[in-house]
């Protein structure tokens, strides 16, 4: 049985369209080779054979395709790399908030390229020491409560700069943060839409599809997300992607963030501390992921964070977290408020007391040994009952001449009832007050719990909380860099698989070329020998 007449050709023709096609799409690489995101584009094809077996088979009757069939044009990506990227990418989110907050309160804390709380410790036990070799000289007390007044400013201003920090980030997180990802998470949903449409239409919209994968990458900063991907029948052999994004939390609830068309919302109130996050998905169940919940064991308020990693996690951590003070795993911004409040707190209590005296009368009899004399430096602007470094003062007393260092306990009844000092050249308590600023033995606790943490001397406190931060800082610093260097060499597998090799692509052209000159070399050979058929048999007779 002799084979179709042009079956042959059809196959000659179905090849030149397919190497054409895949020439086409080879440009098409070629074309986006710089376009960000970009996924690089597969011709798939599949042979063709649409003949019938037949019942009785025999050896002349050898089946033959028709030819190749496009099927479609494809993407090349890897499921497995797109998750590690995005799962690294998400620890790479919360290190870098991490390091960008640190980054932040260095400008507080780190005194060494500048003259700050070290060397106005240093004039405060000098001008003290100047005071103790002339006592009662009201210049020299004058120059001391200058130099704690500059001490005060220092603390002052610390803590006007934590706030502003903390105000800063809590309102980047509320009006940057969260509506970066519920856009990104309209977006997503909204392309969803577009690429099943494109899809019903018969388009595989695969632009659309490197935009979501670019929206999907830049929220697994903020997330920990997972992505799956499912088809979804529409009619007889035909199918349209579906795409569900969510992430799963610390106690390994799941949460969808995207299904389909639809997404949920993030909320957060930051007007009080700890800052909340909730979220809302898309059935309407909202659910708190961060802030002071009720503990169904205990029945106390404790505080709730289970978003893992990303930048979300870390900008929480950074705003709620205090470290020490509260029992968590992260030195936060709360953490420096409570420490230099408790240095502000210990010191004025401190000095407070060496400043008291107790009262004698003209023979130097103490008047009544169990009543000492308040005379307090320092007071609280809001007259409550701790200092902290925003509302402590120099008391009022103190800075109109009322009183001065308490040069001695001396202090005598004057004719007219009043208490004064003698002329007495002793100074012994401003002698105890140099000594304080250099002792080792005092302990500074700060936090609703009066927690400890550390004992030394002033200076060494405020030091210790510069030490602490570089620590932090390197260790954020090194981590991020190690987590950068290992997300390249995530981002540089993924674009073996998915990004445009030049070289690559070149060799395609040339083998593509090469196919479609063969199939029409194909039907040229094909053509030869229909005309000999048709014109070189068949002529006996004529």
């Amino acid at each position: 049985m002799i084979r179709s007449t042009f079956a042959g050709l059809t196959t000659a023709q179905l090849g030149m369209a397919a190497s054409q096609r895949a020439l086409d799409v080879t440009g098409q690489n070629i074309a986006n080779i710089n376009t960000p995101g970009y996924t690089r584009q597969r011709l798939d094809i599949a042979s063709l054979n649409t003949q019938r077996g037949d019942f009785y088979n025999t050896s002349s009757n050898i089946k033959v395709g028709f030819g190749v069939e496009m099927t479609k044009i494809s993407q090349l990506r890897d499921p497995f790399l797109d998750s590690q990227y995005r799962s690294q990418i998400s620890k790479l989110g919360t290190t870098d908030a991490h390091a960008a907050g640190f980054e932040q309160l260095a400008t507080i804390f780190d005194e060494s390229t500048m003259l700050g709380v070290r060397n106005a410790f240093i004039s405060l036990s000098s001008s003290l020491d100047t005071l103790s070799k002339q006592a009662g000289n009201k210049e020299n007390d004058t120059a001391v409560r200058s130099n704690m007044q500059v001490l005060l400013n220092l603390f002052h201003d610390a803590a006007v700069r934590l706030q502003d920090i903390r105000e800063d980030t809590q309102r980047g997180f509320a009006t940057t943060d969260i509506k970066d990802v519920n856009e990104l998470l309209d977006n997503i949903a909204e392309l969803n839409k577009n690429i099943k449409t494109s899809q019903v239409l018969g388009n595989p919209a695969l632009e659309l599809q490197d935009q979501r994968n670019n929206l999907l990458d830049e929220l697994g900063s903020y997330l920990p997300i997972t992505v799956k991907y499912k088809d979804k029948p529409i009619g007889p052999n035909q199918t349209v992607e579906i795409l569900d994004v969510s992430f799963t939390d610390t106690t390994g609830q799941k949460h969808t963030l995207i299904s389909d068309g639809y997404s949920g919302q993030f909320y957060t109130d930051v007007s009080g501390e700890p800052v909340t996050l909730s979220f809302s998905d898309a059935n309407g169940t909202t659910r708190q992921l961060a802030g002071m919940v009720k503990n169904p064991d205990t029945g106390k308020m404790e505080y709730l964070e289970v978003l893992g990693s990303g930048t979300l996690k870390g900008t929480l951590d950074l705003l709620n977290k205090s470290g020490d003070f509260d029992q968590t795993d992260f030195k936060g911004i709360g953490y420096y408020e409570n420490a230099l409040d408790a240095l502000v707190n210990q010191f004025a209590q401190t000095f407070n007391e060496a400043n008291k005296s107790v009262q004698r009368d003209a023979d130097g009899n103490i008047i009544d040994p169990d009543n000492l004399i308040n005379r307090d430096l320092f007071t609280t602007s809001d007259n409550s009952g701790k200092f902290t470094a925003m509302n402590i003062k120099i008391a009022d007393d103190w800075l109109n001449g009322t009183y001065g260092i308490t040069i001695t306990n001396n202090v005598v009844k004057d004719e007219d009832g009043s208490s004064g000092e003698t002329g007495s050249t002793a100074n012994e308590v401003i002698m105890n007050m140099i000594k304080l600023l250099d002792s080792t033995s005092h302990e500074f606790r700060g936090g609703d719990n009066n927690t400890k943490f550390y004992s030394g001397t002033f200076h060494d406190c405020f030091a210790t909380l510069e030490n602490t931060l570089g620590i932090d800082t390197k260790s954020a610093n090194t981590l991020l860099d190690n987590q950068i260097s290992v997300l390249n060499q995530t981002s540089n597998s993924r674009d073996g698989v998915s990004g445009v090799q030049l070289d690559e692509e070149g060799m395609n052209l040339l083998h593509y070329n090469q196919s479609y000159n063969a199939a029409a070399r194909l039907m040229t050979t094909l053509d030869e020998a229909l005309d000999k058929l048709i014109n070189g048999t068949g002529v006996v007779g004529r």
